[in-house]
């Protein structure tokens, strides 16, 4: 079994369609693993929060088809029919929808079998994965350390060998981050390439699905099989060009540009040290490499964390014990709602309510809101100008690798200083994407690559040439 679940997701396709293994083969030895993790709860890495049986619901994809049933983990604020569907809250504990979010609707026709839902931080808000209702999930590389959030169960089991690829979901680093800290690949789309359709909102102008996976290749294949125009969606794009698996050879004539605004203060040394010889590797490859400025990103983390909650608090209004999820006992309507949401919502999501409520409140709207939406535009302008420069930006994913459980609880200023490298890309809406490179003090390194906006099969060519020059192995935790 060892030998099966070493395949790459796109090896394992091609054998399926090949008649050396069997879809129901391969999806039973990632659903043992995978039930196995989450039998044992916390003393496991806690990724999932429900495992398929062990006949997929299903009938078996078809050989012919372009994933031939290759199993797939979905982070829980996706919509699956039938399937518990809770973005990590007690709020919507045991909620099974209706009916499937896009994504996984295209991902299904193409031939994905549902494997899991994937534990998170609670409604996608957090950097660690210790915001969830469902408990914390724990790094692999070493599990007294987080995973990185909010996509940390998606990112552990693709990292553990629990599943092989996985949907996250990434509204200020929720992929990148998490995929750094555990090892992986993780790309956040052009926002706009791929349909909301079905995802649990935290902030709608800003969160976008993508893809985990173990190398760039399969990480394009997935991305591939979830772009797409969608009427159900009006911020949906259709994607200008054909999405193709990744074939690059060298960085000939690659601008890279080095932003010193996030390069320099607060990344970890050993962080800055994978970061400085990865460059060095680069321009070995071809690449010149040169440094430039976004002289408004240092604000990018202050407006986020003004726009992300104000979003919030308009998009978790809707659960409030009437129609579906939690709902409280009380003599009256009004104090159903209050305790409804007193006993379902987390700390850091009322936190994130209150604050975002405040931004958009008469007399403080334009103050905090409309001014963080102005800086956001600062931003878009300044990487509009760093890409008439270099083909891409880039920079460490996180300034720190996987920190201890607990560590920075107290302290949410902290917590949030985790995704200081990934927000601007973000409130930008542009595409990047994360590969390990490296290890420091023995936990994986993340490298970020963000270009403009639909250059997704560039990118991927790029971080595919790095990915196969630093010859990272991830293997072990696997084991």
């Amino acid at each position: 079994m060892s030998d099966l679940l070493s395949l790459s997701a796109r090896a394992a396709a091609e054998q399926i369609r090949h008649g050396h293994v069997s879809a129901d083969e391969l999806f039973g030895a990632y659903r043992e693993r995978a039930a196995a993790d989450a039998a044992a709860g916390e003393q496991g890495l806690n990724a999932y929060t429900w495992v398929a049986e062990e006949t997929p619901a299903a009938p078996a994809a078809s050989d012919a088809a372009p994933l031939a049933g290759v199993p797939l983990a979905v982070k829980d604020l996706f919509c699956t029919e039938g399937v518990p569907s809770q973005s990590g809250s007690r709020i919507l504990a045991g909620y099974r929808p209706p009916y499937s979010a896009h994504v996984v609707e295209q991902l299904t026709a193409a031939g994905t079998t549902l494997l899991g839902k994937t534990n998170q931080d609670e409604f996608a808000m957090g950097s660690s994965n210790e915001n969830s209702a469902f408990g914390d999930v724990r790094n692999p590389w070493d599990r007294s350390r987080v995973p990185g959030g909010s996509s940390g169960g998606s990112a552990a089991a693709v990292a553990a060998g629990l599943a092989p690829w996985a949907l996250g979901t990434d509204t200020g680093g929720s992929i990148r981050q998490p995929a750094a800290l555990c090892g992986i690949v993780g790309l956040k789309p052009t926002y706009g390439a791929i349909s909301r359709y079905g995802m649990i909102a935290f902030a709608s102008s800003l969160d976008q699905a993508g893809p985990f996976a173990r190398d760039v290749s399969d990480t394009a294949l997935l991305f591939k099989h979830m772009v797409g125009q969608d009427s159900r969606d009006s911020t949906s794009l259709q994607h200008p060009h054909q999405i193709e698996l990744p074939k690059g050879v060298d960085l000939k004539g690659i601008r890279l540009g080095v932003p010193e605004e996030l390069t320099g203060e607060g990344v970890e040394s050993g962080v800055r040290e994978a970061f400085n010889q990865t460059l060095a590797l680069a321009e070995q490859l071809g690449a010149t490499v040169e440094t430039t400025h976004l002289p408004h990103a240092p604000h990018a983390l202050s407006a986020y964390y003004l726009i992300a909650p104000a979003e919030a608090s308009s998009n978790l209004a809707r659960f409030d014990g009437v129609r579906y999820g939690h709902r409280a006992e009380a003599d009256d309507l009004l104090s159903m709602y209050t305790r409804t949401r007193a006993e379902g919502f987390g700390p850091e999501v009322k936190r994130r309510i209150m604050l975002g409520t405040y931004a958009l409140s008469s007399g403080y709207y334009d103050a905090y809101y409309g001014r963080a939406q102005k800086v956001r535009t600062k931003i878009a302008e300044d990487f509009t100008t760093a890409f008439e420069q270099f083909d891409f930006i880039v920079t460490p994913t996180a300034p720190t690798v996987a920190f201890r459980l607990g560590e920075k609880t107290a302290d949410p200023l902290e917590m949030y200083l985790q995704d200081f490298c990934t927000v601007p890309m973000s409130l930008a809406g542009i595409p990047a994407i994360s590969i390990p490179n490296g290890l420091s003090d023995g936990l994986p390194v993340g490298f970020q690559i963000a270009g403009p906006a639909f250059s997704e099969n560039r990118l991927l060519d790029a971080a595919y040439v790095l990915e196969q020059a630093l010859g990272f192995d991830g293997s072990a935790v696997r084991a």
